[in-house]
Formats: structure tokens, C-alpha cells, sequence
């Protein structure tokens, strides 16, 4: 990889990290590049409408990883019982494994930023709209209609953003386990 883009990786996952951390308004642009090993240049080379659009990066990067990890595990659960225990497996351990530092890369951005800005507003919607696809495909696939497996997608993901904030305020991830059982 080149050294230009890895500088533009290296932005966009420490801007995601911190973001997710710290929040949107508590992350300076001096941090994100000093923690990045990027130099200033590369930072306006690759975006030239700064933080902001910085973070639309960072959101739709969340927005990818995360649906890889949901469409990992659509793949291999054969029940949506067991695909939302994978689900909120993961997700608890993710908080676990941050000593309930992080939260959602996206919820945490969209919180201090949308609707003020359009194009964070937009990801956080193609963000949210792409689990839920994911998530409806296999309630789809556990007997509910289109409809019906929209709207518990929806749910889900509504259930799990207010499962992880509850689990970063509670320092546990009993909250996140508790949507687990929410759906046997």
C-alpha cells in the first residue's frame, strides 16, 4: 500500500476509534493526526472539508465493519436466535474487551452532529438502513414476511444502540445480553 493511502487509512480508523471514545466535538483534528502518524498535509489532501467530512469517512467505515460482522454471522446462524446471540456476543465483547470506553462509532458521531450536517446525517442513515437489510434478511429467512422482518431489524438495531449506551453507562454488558434473551 502506498504511504498516501495508508495515511488515508490510518485517519480514518483513528478518527473512528476516537470518535467512538471520545465524541464527535471532543476530538480535535491535532489528536486524530498526532495518534495517526499522519502528516497535516495528508489530512486535507484526502479531505479537504475537514473534520466533518473526516467523520462521514469514519461513519461509513463503522458502517462496512460492522455489516461484515453481521453478514458473518447471517451466514453461519441457522436460527435468529442464534444469530442475535452471535450478535450481541460480539458486540458485548467488543464493549468488554474496551472497559466500556466505546460505544457505537456511529451512534456516538450522529449524536453531536446530525441534523447539522447532511452528509453525517445521510451516512448515519445508510449505516443504520445497511444492518437492517442485513438483520431482515434473516429474520426473512426465519418465516417473517418482508415487512414484518423490516420492522424487527429496525428494532433490533434501535434495541442494540440503546443496549450498548446503557452497557457504557453501567460499565456491563448485562444490558446487551438482556436483548439476547429479549429475542428467544
Amino acid at each position: 500500500m502506498a504511504a498516501a493511502a495508508k495515511h488515508k487509512e490510518a485517519l480514518v480508523h483513528t478518527a473512528m476509534r476516537l470518535f467512538r471514545q471520545q465524541g464527535y466535538a471532543a476530538t480535535g483534528l491535532q489528536q486524530i493526526l498526532t495518534e495517526s502518524g499522519a502528516p497535516k498535509g495528508s489530512l486535507y489532501h484526502y479531505f479537504p472539508g475537514g473534520k466533518e467530512q473526516l467523520a462521514e469517512a469514519a461513519v461509513r467505515l463503522a458502517s462496512e465493519l460492522i455489516g461484515q460482522m453481521l453478514s458473518k454471522h447471517a451466514a453461519r446462524c441457522s436460527t435468529v436466535a442464534e444469530f442475535v446471540a452471535a450478535y450481541c456476543a460480539t458486540m458485548a465483547g467488543w464493549m468488554e474487551e474496551s472497559g466500556f470506553r466505546s460505544g457505537c462509532p456511529v451512534a456516538t458521531t450522529l449524536l453531536e452532529t446530525t441534523p447539522h450536517s447532511p452528509q453525517l446525517t445521510q451516512a448515519g442513515n445508510d449505516a443504520f438502513d445497511h444492518w437492517a437489510a442485513i438483520i431482515a434478511g434473516v429474520f426473512a429467512d426465519g418465516g417473517a414476511s418482508a415487512a414484518e422482518a423490516r420492522t424487527k431489524a429496525n428494532n433490533l438495531v434501535a434495541s442494540m444502540e440503546g443496549a450498548l449506551l446503557l452497557a457504557r453507562v453501567r460499565q456491563n454488558s448485562q444490558p446487551i445480553t438482556d436483548v439476547a434473551a429479549s429475542c428467544r
